[in-house]
């Protein structure tokens, strides 16, 4: 079975280093192996599989899992909003909330901030962001939001991909103040967003069962927010109000138990990704930041 690990670029360390992938064996069997392509095929992908996992991490009996993650993986307890032990379900630590203070929001208004914590890519231009996983495989906007108008009002558009994995902050947010839209669900299969699979087909992205709104933003104009679900997500949740404003960092919703992903895409002419996000995306490395940081400006 491939050992290769998974890097991405850590903006606050400085370094390149190694995924922390949960459930790694397992992944690397289902997109890596025949029989586990096959697996993948008859079941993992399936909405039912995912819907039944996050049933049991919903059960209290889950709960014995919180301890062992947190220490397998080195989480700060004390970012936690409230105590570890006060959980009910591993699938209510999962989407736990932090302190404010721990994700501090870039107060200069002309600054967009990451929606997500996570490893994220950025291109200044969607149509040029080829093989972005896998050499020479692309999606297509149509195929991403299910509407020909709103492909070609982003198809030259800046677009940021940023995937959450199970270790990371689930909730996610605004990146800029603004009004935003009521949501559209695009019903799809759940498979991993992980690299691993995406080396596969990078059309997961665009074919994952995934939720569509758009922000209309004084400093950046129209923005796309797209949640992709994947393998063993139990759900979205929103928490926001369509169509009453928002700040910057206003929570928008959160993931239940899974990785996950979301694509943000700015009309073409309105945002300049920061230089080291921009850098490291040219060289296919994801680069790891908390919501709230800067992730770029606006042109105006």
């Amino acid at each position: 079975m491939s050992t290769k690990p998974v890097h991405y670029f850590n903006r606050y360390t400085s370094r390149v280093e190694n995924e922390a992938i949960y459930g790694e064996r397992f992944l690397r069997w289902t997109y890596e192996k025949p029989l586990g392509k096959l697996a993948l095929h008859l079941l993992a992908k399936r909405a039912i599989f995912s819907k039944l996992y996050g049933m049991l991490m919903d059960r209290a009996s889950s709960r014995r899992r919180i301890a062992p993650f947190i220490r397998e993986y080195g989480l700060n307890e004390s970012d936690f909003q409230q105590p570890a032990e006060s959980f009910q379900s591993f699938n209510e630590f999962f989407y736990r909330k932090l302190k404010p203070a721990c994700r501090p929001i870039h107060p200069e208004a002309g600054v967009a901030v990451f929606p997500a914590d996570g490893r994220h890519l950025a291109f200044q231009d969607f149509s040029k962001c080829h093989g972005i996983f896998a050499k020479g495989q692309v999606f297509t906007l149509e195929e991403l939001v299910q509407d020909p108008s709103l492909a070609r009002a982003y198809s030259n558009g800046a677009v940021l991909i940023s995937r959450l994995c199970p270790v990371d902050y689930h909730r996610f947010h605004f990146p800029a103040a603004g009004v935003p839209s009521k949501l559209s669900m695009i019903e799809g299969p759940l498979q991993s967003v992980n690299p691993i699979a995406l080396v596969q087909t990078i059309r997961i992205l665009s074919t994952n069962r995934r939720c569509r709104s758009e922000l209309q933003s004084s400093q950046f104009g129209r923005v796309l927010m797209v949640e992709v679900g994947a393998t063993c997500v139990g759900g979205f949740s929103y928490t926001y109000s369509p169509g009453k404003p928002v700040e910057k960092g206003h929570e928008k919703g959160f993931f239940r138990f899974g990785g996950s992903l979301t694509i943000t895409l700015f009309e073409q002419g309105r945002m300049v990704f920061d230089t080291d996000v921009l850098e490291n995306s040219n060289h296919l490395m994801e680069t790891y930041a908390r919501m709230g940081d800067s992730v770029g400006r606006c042109t105006s």
